[in-house]
């Protein structure tokens, strides 16, 4: 995947004219102005032609003057049409020659202006302005984007370093850029009650709708128009990107696509997000299966739907079910928790090397005493988790048919410290707040009902089923130690107030070279479900925790 760079602020200056030749001008201090004739340039690369041969490669952090001339010579070259000069001075000449010959013959990008901005360090943003013309049809395209020099290691000379994203942010490496005939036509999306979804309205929705009008764009009775678009390489579609459109020529006939997605919860879900950065949240209806609300913090991925992250000790509801279901414990039993537990090698640690020495089973699972599960695991066999997790709650089949592009969960069948790991969310486990909203909507309904965002009804898809239910027992222990977590463990501060039929469960996942671990949290009330994370934002109680109960306390 491509490094993406945040968009500069633009600059007012810009390149100059003269005589028919180009003076890109470089704002900042130590910067001057180079002008280019032709095809070379009034600086070269610092290395003279007299001495090339006898210096030694140069090492070390570039000079402000190698930075400035790379990006002077990249900038120019590309701006006046020179593909192979301007490919030449990157690092991956292939790649850049691919791309910037596509931003002409397929992109039908003209009157390029590229303006640089102030260096910072080895990275020099710069402002673009274009014309697209497409079949007597034209319109002004400006965005900010920006590069870095490094430099090669073979002989020192400083280069830009090639990602797609140069050419335009939104790129990832292996994307295009293509004018044309949408490849879709464009869509309405509807919420429940039959008012228009827009990313401007709903900021979180943007990659949502790209991938409604993906899915349904063909089917849903419009037509196509013309627009530039980003069209996904094999890299951004192994990662479940859809197209993106950056420009209209001419607006196509949309047809329209009603989801499941609540107003007032969806407003309400991006206002908590906003709130926190990384944050993540998604509300079900677990009778149904029905999303109520996705919402993003960060609105470039649509992490609440397609985020890979360990779930920490959300996911021990999962070994729990597995647990009373094998008749191992039940939520009273005395079982302590010891401050640290050995398996395979390693030692594995409660957090902040806390203990329960005379609890129950029920104490261990409010107070999220990670050794009271993991203690388990010499009576389990390596797959047990990866059934349960499947069988019961759908996950990890990747087989599910929301509507829009997901991930949906992964529990890897793993053995010795690592199967360990993975019955408190670790090791291996991935899952995202779609997944374990439905974990716990699982736990409020009995039986597992596949998210969805569309109605399987417009389109006539076959919804995910699980293998096999819970048995009623199993699932009036789940509900008990999640209300017990609820009203007095991990939970209880954010689900203060609660009334009704409500649970819930606290999870903390560590991540490596991360100060703090992600935040999670997932509860149900009633015919609501919801789950949350906050990357790199603390325990699960204190970040994710007040945004889901938030919501669940909205009713819908």
């Amino acid at each position: 995947m491509g490094k993406r760079r945040r968009v500069a602020e633009r600059r007012n200056t810009g390149p100059v004219v003269l005589g028919g030749m180009l003076a890109v001008v470089i704002g900042g201090a130590g910067f001057g102005v180079y002008a280019l004739y032709g095809g070379g340039a009034a600086a070269d690369d610092g290395t003279s032609a007299g001495s090339a041969h006898h210096k030694a490669v140069k090492t070390g952090p570039l000079s402000a003057a190698e930075v400035r001339t790379a990006s002077t010579r990249f900038l120019t070259a590309w701006q006046q049409g020179r593909v192979t000069e301007a490919a030449g001075v990157t690092d991956d000449t292939s790649a850049a020659g691919t791309l910037l010959t596509g931003y002409t013959k397929d992109a039908h990008l003209k009157d390029v202006t590229l303006t640089p901005g102030k260096a910072t360090g080895a990275k020099v943003p710069f402002s673009v302005k274009a014309t697209v013309s497409y079949k007597g049809l034209s319109k002004p395209l400006a965005y900010d984007s920006s590069l870095t020099v490094v430099r090669r290691t073979s002989d020192g000379k400083p280069l830009v370093d090639w990602h797609a994203s140069v050419v335009h942010p939104e790129l990832k490496d292996g994307d295009t850029l293509v004018t044309g005939e949408s490849g879709t036509p464009p869509v309405t999306a509807l919420d429940r009650a039959g008012g228009q979804l827009t990313s401007a309205r709903f900021p979180s929705l943007g990659t949502v709708l790209d991938g409604l009008r993906e899915k349904y764009g063909k089917t849903a009775g419009g037509k196509a128009g013309i627009e530039l678009r980003v069209v996904r390489g094999k890299a951004s579609q192994a990662a479940k990107l859809s197209d993106k459109t950056l420009l209209e020529l001419s607006k196509g006939t949309p047809g329209t696509v009603r989801t499941t997605l609540n107003p007032t919860l969806q407003a309400a879900a991006e206002r908590q997000v906003a709130e926190r950065k990384q944050a993540s949240v998604v509300v079900l209806r677990p009778s149904t299966g029905e999303i109520l609300a996705v919402a993003n913090s960060g609105h470039g991925f649509n992490t609440a739907f397609q985020g890979s992250l360990a779930p920490g000790s959300t996911m021990k509801i999962v070994t729990s079910t597995m647990l009373f279901e094998k008749k191992l414990v039940t939520p009273d039993a005395s079982h302590p928790c010891p401050k640290t537990y050995k398996l395979a090698g390693w030692t594995f640690h409660n957090d902040d090397d806390s203990e329960i020495k005379k609890g129950t089973f029920k104490q261990s699972f409010g107070a999220s005493c990670n050794n009271a599960f993991i203690d388990f695991a010499p009576k389990l066999s390596d797959s047990d988790l990866t059934k349960e997790a499947q069988q019961v709650y759908g996950l990890g089949m990747d087989n599910w048919a929301v509507g829009v592009p997901s991930f949906d969960g992964s529990v890897p069948v793993q053995s010795g410290a690592q199967m360990g790991a993975s019955l408190i969310g670790q090791g291996g486990v991935r899952m995202n707040p779609m997944n374990m909203a439905s974990v716990a909507a699982t736990v409020e309904s009995g039986a597992f009902h596949q998210p969805y965002l569309v109605s399987p009804d417009v389109d006539h898809r076959t919804l995910a089923k699980a293998a096999r239910t819970m048995s009623s027992a199993t699932r009036s222990q789940l509900k008990d130690v999640m209300r017990f977590t609820a009203d007095y463990g991990t939970a209880s501060k954010a689900m203060a107030g609660m009334s009704g039929d409500y649970g819930a469960k606290t999870g903390s996942a560590e991540v490596d070279g991360q100060k703090k671990p992600n935040g999670w949290f997932t509860a149900y009330k009633g015919d609501l479900a919801a789950a949350g994370v906050v990357q790199a934002g603390g325990h699960g109680g204190d970040t994710a925790g007040p945004i889901v109960a938030a919501l669940l306390k909205m009713g819908g």
